[in-house]
């Protein structure tokens, strides 16, 4: 990869694994705006049919425990 360095570290100067890569800014930016891109991407979608189902079984469920609850608590 053209844009993207990688240096090594000295030897027996720690992991044989470790090293520090370095991406070239623009790089950084367009990896940066295609990220961006994705998550607003995501942000925007609509919530599926079966979550929203889901969702309003949970709160119902919440709902009728609630006012289980409150009516127990009363003399």
């Amino acid at each position: 990869m053209s844009g993207m360095k990688i240096e090594m570290p000295e030897p027996n100067g720690g992991d044989e694994t470790d090293f520090e890569a370095i991406l070239d800014p623009r790089v950084q930016e367009s990896i940066g705006r295609s990220l961006k891109a994705h998550y607003d991407d995501l942000i925007n979608a609509p919530i599926p049919d079966k979550f929203l189902v889901l969702l309003a079984q949970l709160e119902a469920k919440e709902s009728r425990s609630s006012a289980e609850e409150a009516s127990d608590e009363r003399p």
